[in-house]
């Protein structure tokens, strides 16, 4: 048997990309697919519960990669050090063609561990600009994909020569959403409806500022939108009100059908949503992280901006958001977003499947 190692975590957007590449790959005669991620983080549960076959989730230790001084960086190495050990075992025992990175602290040890001992290394990065594990794993990669064209200005001309413009894998069960399908999942929510539905997307780990301003509009929402609201594990929704709104702590398979029938997004600026929402071309309000971030998530909504589909508001107060969602309440202000989205590549995952079929087969 011929193994092929993916590796990603923390959060979904360093998974579910990762997953519609495994997808295209899980198909391939006589090969296995390997997933290492850490114990506790939510790869876990999504690798396990993705129905691609031939996947296997294997949890390595995880160490943290902060840049700021903490104790925990010390305790962390430690970590760090015991995953690398423990892949390069891994490595060694299934000899595998190549290991695909997706981002998150969980890939340094695979990758370097990859690196050490000569496997081929593609890494994927989906935001506009590397983040600090994709920068560690550059010089162990002998391919690199983006998903921006101005992504290149970051990197050196020694990764540039290497890299290659793809855009954000996106799952094929994304793609096959139907709007019919949300009165499956949703008791009392029809569609089509007259009202407004409004999707909320916080990103899989919650978002306590989006939330937080939801809640003080859903009074003047009442019997003029219908919100689903996605609103993560850590974070006390308001009870849910049959035919006007729905909390749900996590969007799994409602997800596909939702965003077929949506008539408008708050979201937060994770790049593998915001490539959700542009494959659907659905008219979006973002409110990117700010505060304790790196500034990918502005980065990334400024990006969206500019091809004029979405609106961006950065630590709005609630006057502010409030008026931005009454525009988005009006159809042929919708409209006009809607119209203005550039088009983007909607399955760059089987553009990156078969340059690592090509690479492996070597």
């Amino acid at each position: 048997m011929k193994y092929l190692v993916f590796t990603g975590g923390g959060t979904g957007g360093h998974v579910f990309p990762g997953l519609a590449v495994a997808e295209k790959l899980a198909n391939e005669p006589d090969l296995d697919i390997i997933w290492l991620g850490s114990e506790k983080g939510i790869e876990r549960d999504l690798v396990e519960n993705s129905g691609i076959p031939n996947l296997e989730f294997r949890p390595i230790p995880a160490g943290k990669l902060r840049r700021y001084l903490s104790f925990q960086n010390l305790t962390d190495l430690f970590r760090i050090l015991g995953a690398f050990v423990v892949c390069l075992n891994i490595f060694m025992k299934v000899k595998p063609l190549g290991l695909f990175s997706k981002g998150g602290f969980v890939t340094v040890p695979p990758v370097w561990a990859a690196g050490l001992l000569g496997i081929k290394v593609f890494s994927h990065e989906s935001d506009f600009d590397p983040g600090l594990a994709t920068k560690l794993n550059l010089g162990f990669s002998s391919k690199v994909f983006v998903a921006y064209q101005e992504t290149l200005e970051s990197l050196s001309p020694r990764h540039r020569n290497k890299t290659v413009v793809t855009g954000n894998p996106i799952r094929s069960q994304i793609l096959a959403g139907r709007p019919e399908d949300v009165e499956a999942f949703f008791s009392g929510l029809k569609t089509p409806s007259v009202r407004p539905l409004i999707l909320v997307l916080g990103g899989s780990l919650g978002a306590v500022q989006l939330n937080d301003l939801v809640v003080s509009v859903l009074n003047s929402l009442r019997g003029r939108a219908v919100v689903v609201h996605q609103h993560g594990t850590q974070w006390q929704a308001p009870e849910p009100e049959e035919g006007f709104y729905y909390p749900r702590a996590f969007l799994g398979p409602e997800l596909p059908s939702l965003l077929a029938a949506a008539d408008f997004a708050l979201a937060r600026a994770g790049a593998g949503t915001l490539w959700e929402l542009a494959a659907w071309k659905i008219p979006s309000l973002l409110i990117p992280l700010t505060a304790g971030s790196r500034g990918d998530q502005v980065r990334n909504a400024r990006y969206f901006e500019k091809l004029g589909a979405v609106k961006v508001l950065l630590d709005p107060g609630v006057d502010e958001f409030r008026t931005m969602v009454e525009e988005f309440l009006k159809s042929d202000f919708r409209q006009s977003l809607r119209q203005r989205y550039t088009r983007l590549p909607l399955d760059p995952s089987e553009g990156i499947a078969s340059i690592i079929r090509k690479e492996i087969r070597r």
